[in-house]
C-alpha cells in the first residue's frame, strides 16, 4: 500500500515537473520571439520582455517546486521503509 503511494508520488512529481518545464520553455521561446521580432509596436515588444521575465520567475518557482516534491517523495519513502512496506 505505502509502496504504491511512493510510486504515485514519484510519478506525479515527474509529470508535474515535465509539465512545468514545458510551460516554461514555451513561454520563454514565445517571449523571445515576440521581443526579437521586427515589429514596430513598442507595446508588443514590452509584452515579449514581460514573458521573458515571467519565464525567469517560472524557472525559480519550478526549482522550488521540484525541491518540495523531492522532499515529499523522500519522506514518503522513509515512512514506507520504517513501516516495513
Amino acid at each position: 500500500m505505502a509502496v504504491d503511494l511512493v510510486q504515485v508520488i514519484q510519478e506525479w512529481t515527474t509529470r508535474v515537473t515535465a509539465l512545468a518545464w514545458a510551460l516554461f520553455l514555451l513561454t520563454w521561446s514565445i517571449g523571445w520571439a515576440i521581443r526579437g521580432a521586427p515589429i514596430p509596436f513598442a507595446k508588443v515588444k514590452r509584452v515579449g520582455s514581460s514573458l521573458v521575465e515571467d519565464s525567469v520567475w517560472a524557472a525559480f518557482w519550478l526549482a522550488v517546486g521540484m525541491t518540495v516534491f523531492k522532499v515529499v517523495t523522500y519522506l514518503a519513502n522513509l515512512i514506507a521503509q520504517a513501516l516495513g512496506l
